[in-house]
């Protein structure tokens, strides 16, 4: 394909660029096999909140030597998709659902035309996936750790400390710097203020709380992004873990309930069924769970396990 871009000299990923409908270029890495008439199956990875699509190469890596293409990518304001200034750029978890993850999907469905897209989401990736029209097209769905982060959501234990980092000191440093410094400081990727703001304020029910005075029309646009999830019909395996505070068994649950018309399969892990001390939000994609977590997901990639919970 002519406009992939070899990262390193003749070496996967390449890197691809697609535009979302406001204009905002959207830039990410692909894993993909130049073999014509190959029977092809295509993974889009979608990230957590502001975390480098960089991050997920060791997995897409994983999927590819399985068989897969694999794609994933940067939110507007994020890594390859960050523009040279973040102070007074504007972006919502919104735009990184409705519009980014969107243009992702049209551009690889353009890129792979009768093929069918699977999605792995990481986190919010499991709310912004289903913000973009085109989830209603794909054919599975592996959620990770997957929840928006409503603070009442967040393990008891460490509740505290979590509101103290990411709604106090955090739209702190955002309100001074005009958006968050997080790479400086070892969090996160540096981030939009519009993320911040929509993490901070998150309550109970999204379509509440993401862009609650804004409309499409004369309906509201949380009812529309709501019915979205709704219309999303591939089955869904939503990996937890219980060591994860973020990703606690209400988090999760408070995400899946969305997916009406999808069958949901639950997994979750606890660090001593895979003779581990920690996994946590992040440490799924971490290489050293390739042998006893990746599989996982790989197999209901391939069509297993999807038996519906009871």
């Amino acid at each position: 394909m002519s406009d992939l871009v070899p990262v390193a000299h003749d070496s996967l990923p390449y890197r691809f660029r697609t535009e979302a409908s406001d204009g905002c270029p959207i830039s990410g890495l692909i894993w993909h096999r130049d073999e014509p008439g190959r029977a092809r199956k295509l993974v889009v990875v979608i990230p957590a909140t502001s975390v480098s699509c960089a991050f997920y190469s060791r997995f897409a890596e994983y999927l590819f030597s399985n068989g897969y293409d694999v794609a994933t990518f940067d939110y507007r304001g994020i890594g390859l998709s960050r523009p040279k200034h973040l102070r007074g750029f504007r972006a919502d978890w919104v735009d990184w659902g409705a519009m980014d993850v969107e243009a992702v999907l049209a551009h690889l469905g353009t890129m792979y035309p009768g093929v069918d897209i699977s999605i792995v989401a990481h986190s919010i990736g499991g709310l912004t996936m289903g913000m973009a029209p085109s989830a209603a097209k794909v054919r599975r769905i592996v959620t990770v750790a997957a929840q928006y982060a409503y603070w009442r959501d967040y393990h008891p234990d460490h509740r505290l400390a979590m509101l103290l980092r990411w709604h106090v000191a955090m739209p702190v440093l955002t309100a001074l710097c005009g958006y968050f410094p997080g790479k400086r400081l070892g969090w996160l990727e540096d981030t939009p203020a519009g993320i911040v703001w929509d993490w901070t304020r998150m309550g109970p029910d999204f379509e509440n709380s993401l862009r609650k005075n804004s409309y499409v029309g004369i309906e509201r646009e949380g009812d529309l992004l709501r019915a979205r999830l709704a219309r999303v019909t591939a089955p869904i395996l939503a990996i937890s873990f219980e060591d994860d505070p973020f990703g606690t068994k209400i988090a999760i649950e408070r995400l899946l309930r969305y997916f009406t018309a999808s069958v949901r399969v639950r997994r979750r892990i606890s660090p001593g069924d895979i003779g581990e001390s920690a996994i946590g939000h992040f440490g799924f994609f971490q290489k050293r769970f390739a042998a006893r977590l990746w599989p996982i997901a790989l197999e209901f990639l391939n069509g297993g396990n999807d038996t519906p919970d009871k």
